[in-house]
C-alpha cells in the first residue's frame, strides 16, 4: 500500500503518469511476489492472466493522462491477489466475493475523490505509522520486530513525503489530501482481505456432492 501511496503522490507532484510506468511495473510485480511467492509454488496461468491483465490494460489511462486511476488499483491489487491465491481447480472463484472486492474498491475510489472536500475521510495516512505498534500487542508480531520496524518506517516517509511535497500548480488538491484517500482506501480493502484469509474455502458443488455420498 505504501508503495502505491508513494506512487499516487510521485505521479501528481513530479511526473507525468506516462512517465511512471517502470515504477508502476515494479510495484505491481513485487506485490505479486509477496502474494503468491509465500505459497511455495507457482501460480497457475488463469492466475497470472487474471492478476497481470488488470494492470496492462489500466497502462492504456496512462497514455491518456489518466494514470492515477492505475495506482488506484494497486490500492486494491493485495486483496485481489489474495482472492486469486485461494482459486483453484477444488476451490472455485467465488462470484460474492468478487462483488464484495470491486464494491470495496469503488467505495474507496469515492473516498479518494471526495476526501479533496472532506479531508477527515483521509486520516487513513496518519495510521500508517500506528498501524504496526497496535498489532504489537498480539505475540506473533512480537516476534518480528525488524518486520515491524520497516512498516513503521515506511509509514513515517508515506506520512513526511505527503505533507511536505507542493501543490502543483493549477491541482485541484494537494498531495497530502489524495495521499489521504489512497490510505484510507488501501486500509478498508486490508481489513477486507485480512477477513477474506481467516475465511475457509469456498466448498464446490462436486465437493458437496461427495461429502454428502460418504455419508
Amino acid at each position: 500500500m505504501v508503495v502505491s501511496l508513494a506512487l499516487l503522490i510521485l505521479g501528481l507532484s513530479r511526473a507525468a503518469p506516462i512517465d511512471l510506468l517502470p515504477v508502476y511495473t515494479v510495484a505491481y510485480l513485487m506485490i505479486g511476489a509477496c502474494i503468491f511467492g509465500p505459497l511455495g509454488r507457482l501460480p497457475s496461468p488463469r492466475q497470472t492472466v487474471a492478476f497481470l491483465l488488470p494492470g496492462a490494460l489500466l497502462v492504456t489511462l496512462a497514455a491518456l493522462n489518466l494514470g492515477f486511476w492505475a495506482g488506484g488499483w494497486l490500492l486494491g491489487l493485495p486483496g485481489w491477489g489474495l482472492l486469486l491465491s485461494r482459486w483453484t481447480p477444488r476451490n472455485p472463484l467465488n462470484p460474492l466475493r468478487v462483488i464484495q472486492f470491486l464494491g470495496l474498491l469503488v467505495l474507496g475510489l469515492v473516498i479518494f475523490t471526495l476526501n479533496a472536500l472532506y479531508p477527515l475521510l483521509g486520516v487513513g495516512l496518519f495510521l500508517l505509522p500506528v498501524i504496526p505498534l497496535l498489532r504489537l500487542a498480539k505475540p506473533q508480531y512480537r516476534r518480528e520486530p525488524l518486520r515491524t520496524a520497516a512498516a513503521v518506517l515506511a509509514g513515517c516517509v508515506a506520512v513526511a513525503c505527503a505533507l511536505s511535497l507542493p501543490t502543483p500548480e493549477g491541482a485541484w488538491s494537494s498531495p497530502w489530501t489524495l495521499a489521504g484517500g489512497s490510505a484510507t482506501t488501501g486500509l478498508l480493502l486490508a481489513l477486507w482481505a485480512r477477513k477474506l484469509s481467516c475465511l475457509p474455502p469456498a466448498r464446490t458443488f462436486s465437493s458437496q456432492r461427495s461429502a454428502a455420498a460418504g455419508k
